[in-house]
């Protein structure tokens, strides 16, 4: 929506209410807008817009039977229409300066398309009407439509201030069956199917209109992308993406060896459509061993892997929604494979092996995620199974993981605008890992059976930056000889949308 061609930019963006929905925008005031425009891009969006209202501050014309308001920053006219028409212009002659608010429409297509306002009833305790209201309003800012804009800048108006203002009052956003919503929540926050956005222009202009563009795209920049270590079936935003840089430190050990991991791992995310996600990742690895007698230290590149996500099921309720994705990811055999000698570490060939940046080489990886959020509390996990190959004539045995996330909105506590949330986030994870090979036998008591938890927290520190971390440690483990075990592992990271 932010793309709409009336649209302002999205650092003007802002959310009022983020429970129900509430934002505010003003369009470019140079520019004409549409109610069909508005429509259609909702609809790209994974959204059907069901009404929306409109505020238009011009001057009236008559042709024929016919009102219209004809806006004098833009000189778009506005056909008038409905049951009020009459009660809202009693006594109103053509030339006449004021404001109307009413529900907006598009009637006809193509050259012959026009925009239409049916005013909303008068509403003012004394009787009078909004046209006599807005005509003695007029008396303070303008005369007529010959007013000059010098008059009406002395008058306390500036020209911009007579920009049409879009009020969503009764605007709700339904994701069609066959589409999903194109924001993210990912998210920050989970985002409300009803979103009404509000810009009231007063009957006498303010000095200069202060609003923003309620963008169904991106209801705000400020999205953390969570969960941290679960799978999320979110895309990050239609046509943008993220860089998550991460870096990991990870304590091993297996018998009298001692490992300890610094992984940076770099990832970028790409959304090309509401319901498709690309990602590349690629790991950087320290490792350092100590057998007891011998230490030493090694570093290179791990498997660049590469992702495709679908999200194939979505369903928004007001402060909340269900989805689910589906994820490929193809493992490349890219990373270093080599693996300290035995005069440098007392360990079997295997355990060497795992000293590496890799599991293995050309490796597919299958993921199923899905989330509900309701209110401050998220829900999600994911099932994702990893089929090794070999690289070297080594690799790790078939993996299966089961994940699962719950999230809660710490901060702020009055959770009315989005920005600044800080989450409390506690992950879990159960892997499965079958029997590796190396040199092209089947090694024994090299599989494993682990359970690990995860708390973490999540921080929007800035409109496009997060900054999130988490301590995973293990709480049930079933681990051959031959498998290296993790004691601890120290996750850090920051998101950044673009």
């Amino acid at each position: 929506m932010s793309r709409l061609d009336y649209a302002p930019k999205l650092k003007e963006i802002q959310i009022t209410d983020i429970k129900k929905g509430l934002g505010v925008f003003t369009p470019k005031p140079d520019r004409a807008v549409s109610f069909a425009a508005l429509k259609t891009a909702l609809k790209r969006a994974g959204y059907t817009l069901d009404s929306a209202q409109i505020s238009v501050a011009g001057t009236l014309a008559r042709d024929g039977s016919t009102w219209t308001l004809v806006n004098d920053s833009t000189g778009q006219r506005f056909v008038l229409e409905g049951a009020n028409v009459e009660k809202v212009l009693a006594g109103a002659k053509p030339d006449t300066r004021l404001s109307i608010t009413g529900d907006w429409k598009t009637s006809g297509t193509g050259a012959t398309s026009r925009e239409v306002i049916s005013p909303d009833a008068p509403e003012n305790a004394d009787g009078a009407s909004k046209s006599e209201r807005g005509a003695a309003a007029s008396k303070v800012w303008a005369t007529s439509s010959a007013t000059n804009a010098s008059q009406v800048t002395t008058a306390g108006a500036s020209r911009e201030a007579d920009a049409p203002v879009v009020r969503f009052t009764a605007a709700s956003y339904e994701p069609p069956a066959a589409r999903a919503a194109s924001y993210e929540p990912a998210s920050s926050y989970k985002p409300a199917a009803s979103y009404r956005a509000s810009a009231i222009y007063q009957s006498s202009p303010p000095d200069a209109f202060s609003g923003s563009l309620l963008s169904l795209e991106r209801p705000s920049p400020r999205v953390p992308l969570a969960p941290i270590r679960v799978t999320s079936p979110g895309l990050t935003v239609y046509k943008g993406g993220a860089f998550a840089p991460r870096l990991y430190f990870v304590r091993q050990h297996a018998g009298a060896l001692e490992v300890n991991r610094q992984v940076l791992n770099l990832s970028v995310t790409y959304t090309p459509t509401p319901t498709l996600q690309l990602e590349a990742e690629l790991p950087l690895a320290r490792t350092a061993f100590d057998d007891g007698a011998t230490s030493g230290a090694s570093f290179g590149l791990g498997n660049l892997t590469l992702w495709g996500k679908y999200r194939f099921f979505r369903t928004v309720k007001t402060y909340g929604d269900r989805q689910a994705a589906f994820r490929f990811g193809l493992e490349l055999p890219t990373g270093s494979k080599r693996a300290p000698l035995a005069s440098q570490v007392n360990a079997s060939a295997f355990l060497r092996q795992q000293l590496t940046p890799i599991s293995g080489g050309l490796s597919p990886h299958f993921d199923l995620s899905f989330s509900q959020a309701g209110g401050r509390f998220i829900f999600g996990g994911n099932v994702e199974a990893v089929l090794r190959s070999g690289r070297a004539g080594f690799r790790m045995g078939h993996e299966l993981r089961v994940n699962t996330d719950v999230e809660y909105v710490l901060l702020p506590r009055d959770y009315d605008v989005p920005g600044r949330e800080l989450f409390a986030i506690l992950e879990t994870s159960f892997v499965r890992r079958g029997l590796g090979r190396v040199g092209g036998a089947t090694v024994a008591a090299s599989g494993s059976t682990e359970f690990y938890l995860a708390p973490g927290l999540q921080y929007a520190a800035a409109p496009r930056v997060v900054l999130e971390g988490s301590f995973q440690f293990p709480v049930a483990r079933r681990a051959g000889a031959q498998a290296l075990r993790t004691d601890g592992n120290l996750l850090l990271g920051v998101r950044y949308l673009f």
